[in-house]
């Protein structure tokens, strides 16, 4: 799959089988994440691939979290504010972003999670205080579901490039 057909293809997925990711797919999907660019190559991230069941169920407590106890993988995504105090947020969405499109193409379903309570987090993986958990990846095969409020947004068109583009200055159309 071409890069661009993963970025065109690629959806947020809520409904995971059980099926287990094979170690070789997950493995590229971490090294995508592990080559991405990073301010002054700091590389100020750390991944924690959460296979456990009671662990993931507990995860899945936050408000629009509740689909990560069925996704096979969650990845954490951490950022090292100490190593990278202005930057860490910023490298580490780059990184988790290598790793939604690489995951898109190797077959998989994945779903970014913005919705977590950190502290619960922290505790429950043993996570130090220099790192700052950034966002989760629901990671895993999709499995067929009616999810009507998920088809109604989808049906949706995205907005139009002359809509959310300006050339050289804001509000500047491109007149070539």
């Amino acid at each position: 799959m071409e890069v661009f057909d993963a970025v065109e293809t690629r959806k947020s997925v809520r409904a995971y089988s059980s099926t287990p990711v094979p170690k070789e797919k997950l493995d590229r999907v971490i090294e995508s994440g592990r080559l991405a660019p990073s301010a002054m190559n700091l590389q100020p991230w750390h991944f924690i691939i959460v296979h456990d069941t009671g662990k993931r169920e507990e995860m899945s407590k936050a408000r629009y979290a509740k689909f990560l106890k069925e996704s096979p993988v969650v990845i954490v995504g951490c950022g090292d504010r100490k190593s990278s105090p202005k930057w860490f947020a910023i490298d580490t969405t780059i990184a988790l972003q290598n790793m939604v499109l690489t995951a898109t193409s190797e077959g998989l379903g994945t779903c970014w999670i913005g919705s977590f309570d950190e502290d619960m987090i922290r505790n429950l993986l043993k996570i130090p205080d220099h790192l700052t958990v950034v966002a989760m990846l629901a990671v895993g095969y999709p499995r067929k579901k009616l999810d009507l409020a998920a088809t109604v947004i989808r049906s949706g068109s995205r907005k139009p490039a002359k809509d959310i583009v300006s050339v050289e200055e804001y509000g500047a159309k491109d007149e070539r």
